[in-house]
């Protein structure tokens, strides 16, 4: 018999190989187990771990839409958290966060939620670990021959080494992740809230007669109706109208107006940052505004941009459907970014030194039950109904986002006037500007904006103006 000393050579060995197959098995089981999805307050989340790495402590993961970034949290252990947010109902989330308690409730059963489907998932990666070492043990058994007890043994000792690295590597190490996770009570925990970006009237004309100011995209812009009598370079490239909801207001008010909508613009770039529209590069619209130091009236009409909607609709006229994974994905990823940059917006707006009143539009629907002069563009009534339906998920965000900082959301109706009616308030397929709001529909949306204005502080006058012919 050898000297006990002999065989230490050969139990580090073993030792070694054992703990090399239940690193390898813990690997690949993170790699293949299913993350566990659960649905809180609108949101749809997934859970599961991080690609283990040789640090004992370090951030989870949290991917946003295809975006990762790392968690504020520090997690101990080398296992740590992977989340990642693939849907959210804003309508479901208002009315979760909007109830009596909702706030506190929703908070509570997210970090219940994210609790729960994180040691759920630890079960499950525990589980298929273990097979992937009784896998790795059978099989190099199998090359060497051996006899089915030293296979027996074998396969025992690789599931017992994958057990009490897990258990060491989770439920020793990650002891804390739970109680780390139970804290959380919005996603907003976990990275931190954004920085907003504070926007300054760097070179913006003094314009102290000016009363109201409208910024926003081409809807308020008016693309494609009658241009101004005498337009500026900018003018011409943002594609202002003398048929704009903004002119229609300054005549009904009288009202110095300055529009700077700008065709094309999104918060990013045309509101916040300066947009290029060809040769032209237009200032940021809201920089432009702060020089119209006493306006009380502020009105805004974005988000079509941010979110694509032009893609959006092209690709739904030329799919067989629009409500399918790719393009939801992408709505739902469009609408994510879309609402940190009007939250953005909106901040800067609320820290404006005149407190002007300030409306938000929301967005006309342009689809009607009738859509027969839409047959060559491929638009059925059930593609309009999905279109229709993100429409109302934009608007929903304008809606709480306005409520929240103490704006004014204005709804637009186009009701009896959408494509394929009598009298639409929209361009056709065949106009300059498809689906924009034709002279009549600049009137519709004036009177809605005068109607909301007439609810708040000083009542505006009647609004009278007839659209240009």
């Amino acid at each position: 018999m050898r000297p006990w000393f002999r065989r230490i050579p050969t139990v580090l060995g073993y030792a070694a190989a054992v703990l090399a197959v239940a690193a390898l098995s813990v690997w690949l089981s993170v790699r293949v187990t299913p993350m566990q999805t659960v649905t809180p307050a609108g949101q749809t989340v997934q859970v599961g771990a991080a690609t283990p790495d040789l640090s004992l402590s370090g951030p989870g993961e949290l991917e946003l839409f295809g975006q990762t970034i790392p968690t504020r949290p520090q997690f101990e252990g080398p296992i740590r958290p992977r989340l990642k947010l693939t849907h959210i109902s804003f309508n479901s989330q208002a009315r979760a966060l909007t109830e009596p308690g909702g706030a506190e409730a929703a908070g509570k059963d997210l970090s219940e939620q994210l609790t729960s489907a994180w040691t759920r998932y630890l079960l499950w990666e525990a589980l298929i670990a273990a097979g992937f070492a009784a896998m790795i043990a059978v099989t190099v058994a199998s090359i060497r021959r051996s006899s089915r007890m030293t296979t027996l043994r074998a396969l025992a000792v690789a599931v017992a080494g994958v057990c009490a690295v897990n258990a060491l590597g989770v439920y020793l190490l990650a002891s804390a992740t739970p109680q780390i996770l139970r804290k959380v009570r919005g996603i907003e925990d976990l990275v931190g809230p954004s920085t907003p970006t504070p926007v300054q009237a760097i070179g913006a004309p003094a314009r102290p007669g000016v009363q109201a100011v409208v910024i926003g995209d081409s809807t308020a812009a008016a693309i494609g109706n009658a241009p101004l009598d005498d337009p500026t370079a900018a003018d011409k490239a943002c594609g202002r109208s003398k048929d704009a909801y903004a002119v229609y207001l300054a005549a009904a008010n009288n009202w110095t107006t300055l529009n700077l909508a700008c065709s094309g613009a999104t918060i990013r770039e045309g509101l916040l940052g300066s947009q290029q529209r060809g040769t032209t590069r237009v200032p940021p619209q809201l920089s432009a505004a702060m020089g119209a130091t006493k306006a009380s009236v502020i009105i805004v009409s974005i988000g079509a941009n941010d979110i694509h909607w032009s893609t959006l609709t092209a690709l739904c006229a030329a799919a067989d459907a629009c409500d399918d994974r790719a393009s939801t994905a992408y709505f739902q990823q469009q609408i994510a970014a879309f609402t940190t940059a009007y939250y953005d917006l909106l901040d800067n707006l609320a820290a404006l030194p005149q407190h002007p009143r300030v409306l938000i539009n929301e967005y006309y629907n342009p689809f009607g039950e009738n859509v027969d002069c839409l047959k060559e563009q491929n638009i059925t009534p059930a593609k309009a109904k999905i279109l229709k339906s993100r429409l109302e998920e934009l608007n929903s965000v304008l809606r709480q986002g306005a409520q929240t900082f103490n704006f004014t959301a204005v709804p637009q109706h186009f009701d009896g006037h959408r494509l394929c009616s009598d009298q639409p308030f929209v361009q056709g397929p065949d106009a300059n500007a498809p689906l924009h709001p034709n002279a009549a529909g600049e009137l519709a949306i004036a009177l809605a904006d005068q109607q909301a204005l007439s609810r708040t502080r000083t009542p505006a006058p009647p609004l009278t103006a007839q659209p240009t012919p």
